[in-house]
């Protein structure tokens, strides 16, 4: 936004104290006048032999140059008081405007670290410094997962291309062979996208909230992968209350499902369990889905949410997916504002814990 020239904030101040200065002097000297000099006659008159008390009109020729003195040493004395007093306040708003045109113009790491004890400007500067964190880690993990999303994308096409170039070379080759692959290649590239557009919708929180139960959520996640599951051999338990709570049905629909698949492919390999579980709490709804399955280290666990990371050892290939499961679940809950938490089973496995608001009571007028 273009703005014209005007004043600056260190002049405006200086020009404030010079004029606070040399109000509060005229008030002073306006007191001495009215409530001192009112005291004194017009007129001269003897008390004795000796000299005779001034006049009003001497004490006047007297006091008036002096007034005039005092209020322009005032005006001085406030604009160059001012000057330096407003400098030394407003230094900290030059480190926060210099850090400012720094972020603006890319650099994300360079921190104010206002020393001092806290006051509105250390609040200030502490809290930009905050926002530059977040900022920096929000571009870094956006950046990571363009390079990652550009690495998956390109690898279903680099497959293409290349059964298309042997099928080139090869005329008489198995065309129906070819038919089949090209058809697995282009199902994961369009499974792929449509998570990546799923994800951007959840990250940008573009969905209308309704009421919802996510007892019955879980439920429907269960009942559609029951073939899936009864596929790999594992068997899934449902248990749990209502859990009202305010969100996206298609969204929270689309988290559960996801759990509910990972909890199925990355299980043991025979006589596998997958449990899910929903409750209540005062201020909040719980969906918890534990599976049986290999033992997870705290390292390993911590990285499972990050888009495009997958634990090794644990991904059948016939199911690999695309990368981006719990990636969705993590950007989901957090656009519900909820709590994602991953916890490995003493047993072997993963407990998946998702807690989110729950929905206000509904009140019958």
């Amino acid at each position: 936004m273009d703005r014209g020239p005007g004043l600056s904030v260190r002049l405006k101040l200086t020009l404030s104290y010079a004029g606070f200065l040399m109000v509060a002097g005229g008030l002073l000297l306006a007191v001495v006048w009215v409530f001192l000099l009112r005291y004194v006659p017009d007129r001269a008159f003897l008390v004795g032999p000796g000299p005779s008390f001034p006049t009003r009109s001497d004490l006047q020729r007297a006091f008036t140059p002096r007034a005039a003195e005092a209020l322009v040493f005032l005006l001085v004395f406030g604009l160059l008081g001012g000057w330096l007093l407003a400098g030394r306040m407003l230094a900290p708003l030059t480190r926060i405007a210099d850090a400012t045109r720094m972020a603006a113009s890319g650099s994300l790491s360079h921190r104010i670290r206002l020393p001092g004890r806290r006051d509105e400007f250390r609040e200030l500067a502490d809290a930009f410094d905050t926002m530059l964190a977040q900022l920096e880690a929000h571009l870094a993990e956006q950046q990571r997962f363009a390079a990652n999303a550009s690495h998956e994308l390109r690898t279903p096409l680099a497959i293409t291309k290349t059964l298309l170039d042997v099928a080139h070379n090869d005329p008489n080759g198995d065309t129906g062979e070819l038919v089949e692959r090209l058809r697995a290649v282009n199902t994961r590239a369009i499974d792929l996208t449509e998570a990546l557009l799923l994800l951007s919708r959840a990250d940008q929180r573009s969905f209308t909230r309704e009421p919802v139960d996510l007892s019955l959520i879980a439920e429907g996640a269960t009942e559609t992968l029951l073939p899936f599951a009864e596929e790999h051999g594992v068997t899934i338990e449902t248990s749990g209350d209502m859990a009202p709570a305010l969100g996206s049905h298609a969204l929270l629909l689309q988290l559960a499902t996801n759990l509910v698949h990972n909890a199925i492919v990355h299980n043991l390999p025979e006589q596998g369990t997958v449990r899910v579980t929903t409750g209540v709490h005062p201020k909040s709804v719980v969906l918890t889905v534990e599976n049986t399955g290999e033992k997870l280290t705290p390292e390993l666990v911590s990285t499972l949410g990050e888009p495009f990371l997958r634990g090794p050892g644990r991904i059948r290939t016939d199911h690999a997916g695309v990368g981006l499961g719990l990636a969705i679940v993590n950007s989901i809950t957090q656009a519900h504002d909820g709590t994602l938490t991953l916890t490995p089973r003493a047993a072997g496995g993963l407990c998946v814990t998702v807690q989110l608001p729950a929905a206000p009571p509904h009140t019958d007028r």
